[in-house]
C-alpha cells in the first residue's frame, strides 16, 4: 500500500553498498538540475569557479561519447517486467539493487550471488566490472556468506530462507540492512544518521533548494557533527562509500539519448528509481517498489563507471573539504569531531596531507581495507583466510601497477576513542 508521508519527514530508502542511497523527494528537483552538470564540470578542476555547477550550456560540455539505442536500452518488459516484492522478499537500503530485483535482473527474493550482482549492475546501470566486483565481494564478506559455493548476500535483512549454518559462517549474515560502519555510514546524502533517527534506511527531508552537490555534501557532514554524538566516519564506509550517495544517481541513473549522450537525469526518472509518486508537497513513497523507468538507456559500456572514475568524484569534494578524506568522528558529544592522524594509523606509510595526490587515496583505502578486514570478520567465519581470499584477489587486481607504498600493521586500537565505532563492533 502506498503511504502518504508528512511534509516534515519524508521517508525513502537508502544504499549501504551504499551505492545508491535513497533520495529524499524534496531534493528530486534540485538533484535533477545538478545531475546534468556534475559530470561535465567537476569541482576538482577549479575550486573557485562557483558558477560551474549552474552552467546552462550543458550540451556543449558533455563527455565525448556516442549513443547506441540498441546496445544501451535497458529492458523493462517480458522477463524484466516489474513485479512488486512479496512478503518474503528482501528489499533493503539500496534503491538501485531493489529495482534490479523487482525487474528480475537480480533474483526476486533479493538474495544474489556475486556474479549475478556484478552482471546486473553492469547491464542495467553501466557500473564498471571493477567497481561492481569489489563492492559485491566486500558485501558478501561482511554482510553475506563469502565461503559458500555461491558467495553472495541479501540486499535487505537476514535471508530467512537460507540455511547457511555449517558452511563456515558463524551465525546468520545480516544483509545490507545491518551493515552500519561496515558498508553503510553516517553523513548520507538523503537519510538520517543511524543513532539519531533510530534506523539507517529511512530518509530525512533534504533542503528544498541547494546550489550544488558539494555545499550540500558539506552541510550533511556538518549536520552529522552537530547532531550525532556517535558520528563515526571510517575509511571505507565513510571516505569511500558515503560519497556514492552524491555521485551514483547522476552517474548511473541518468537517461541517455542522441541529444544527451552523456546522460540527463530528469525528475520522473529519479522518482521512479526511488519509488516516489505524486507531486511536490504530496509525495507518496512505497518502500521496496523502486523501478527502472521505461525507455531507460544506460551509460554506454564503452564508458563504464569504474573505480578510477569514482575515486575522481571522491577527490573532487575531498579537495574542497579535506575532512571528507579523513577518518574520524565525534567522541561522545556533538561538535567534538576529531580526525585520526593517518600517519600514526599507518605507521608513517601514508600521510593525510598527501592523500589527494597521485594514487595515494586509492592505495590507502584498499590496503587499509585489506589490513583491517581479517580482524573485523574474525567473529563471522571459522576460516578467515578462506573468507578473505576473494576480497584479497579483488584488491590485488585493482592496485596492480599503481606503485602503492606497502602498508604493514595498522594501529586499529586508535578507533576506540570513537563511541560510534565501538557501538558498531560486530554489526
Amino acid at each position: 500500500m502506498i503511504s502518504k508521508l508528512p511534509v516534515v519527514l519524508f521517508a525513502l530508502s537508502a544504499i549501504q553498498i551504499t551505492a545508491f542511497p535513497r533520495l529524499d523527494a524534496y531534493g528530486v528537483k534540485e538533484l535533477t538540475s545538478l545531475a546534468k552538470n556534475s559530470g561535465e564540470c567537476p569541482h576538482l578542476s577549479k575550486k573557485d569557479k562557483a558558477e560551474c555547477p549552474h552552467l546552462a550550456k550543458n550540451k556543449e560540455l558533455k563527455r565525448q561519447t556516442t549513443f547506441d539505442p540498441t546496445a544501451q536500452r535497458v529492458s523493462t518488459s517480458g522477463d524484466y517486467d516489474w513485479v512488486a516484492p512479496g512478503s518474503g522478499d528482501q528489499r533493503g537500503p539500496c534503491p538501485g539493487l531493489n529495482a534490479l530485483a523487482n525487474h528480475g535482473y537480480l533474483p526476486h527474493n533479493g538474495v544474489a550471488d556475486i556474479p549475478t550482482i556484478v552482471s546486473a549492475v553492469n547491464t542495467a546501470y553501466g557500473m564498471g566490472i571493477d567497481l561492481g566486483t569489489f563492492l559485491a565481494v566486500y558485501g558478501s564478506l561482511f554482510d553475506g556468506d563469502a565461503v559458500s559455493l555461491d558467495p553472495g548476500y541479501s540486499i535487505g535483512g537476514p535471508a530467512t530462507s537460507e540455511d547457511i549454518l555449517g558452511l563456515g559462517v558463524l551465525g546468520t549474515p545480516s544483509g545490507l540492512s545491518g551493515s552500519h560502519n561496515n558498508y553503510e555510514a553516517d553523513t548520507s546524502a538523503t537519510r538520517g544518521d543511524l543513532y539519531v533517527v533510530g534506523n539507517d534506511y529511512l530518509l530525512q527531508a533534504a533542503p528544498e533548494q541547494y546550489a550544488a552537490l558539494f555545499p550540500f555534501r558539506q552541510t550533511q557532514f556538518n549536520n552529522s557533527i552537530a547532531t550525532n554524538p556517535y558520528f563515526f566516519y571510517p575509511q571505507f564506509a565513510g571516505v569511500f562509500v558515503s560519497p556514492a550517495g552524491y555521485a551514483f544517481p547522476p552517474r548511473m541513473m541518468a537517461n541517455h539519448s542522441a541529444e544527451y549522450p552523456s546522460g540527463y537525469l530528469d525528475k520522473a526518472s529519479l522518482m521512479s528509481f526511488f519509488a516516489v509518486t505524486g507531486e511536490s508537497g504530496a509525495f507518496n513513497y512505497t518502500p521496496g517498489w523502486e523501478r527502472i523507468p521505461d525507455n531507460f538507456y544506460r551509460r554506454p559500456l564503452s564508458d563504464p563507471y569504474t573505480i578510477p572514475a569514482f575515486i575522481l568524484d571522491v577527490l573532487a569534494f575531498g579537495i574542497l573539504d579535506p575532512r571528507l578524506l579523513s577518518i574520524g568522528g565525534n567522541t561522545g558529544t556533538t561538535d567534538s569531531f576529531t580526525g585520526l592522524d593517518v600517519s600514526d594509523l599507518t605507521g608513517g606509510v601514508f600521510d593525510g596531507a598527501t592523500l589527494a595526490q597521485g594514487n595515494n587515496l586509492e592505495c590507502f583505502i584498499f590496503q587499509l581495507v585489506q589490513a583491517e578486514s581479517p580482524t573485523m570478520v574474525a567473529g563471522l567465519y571459522g576460516n578467515v583466510t578462506a573468507a578473505m581470499q576473494p576480497l584479497a584477489e579483488s584488491i590485488s587486481s585493482n592496485l596492480a601497477g599503481l606503485g602503492c607504498p606497502q602498508l604493514g600493521a595498522v594501529s586499529s586500537d586508535m578507533y576506540d576513542v570513537y563511541p560510534g565505532y565501538t557501538m558498531a563492533k560486530g554489526v
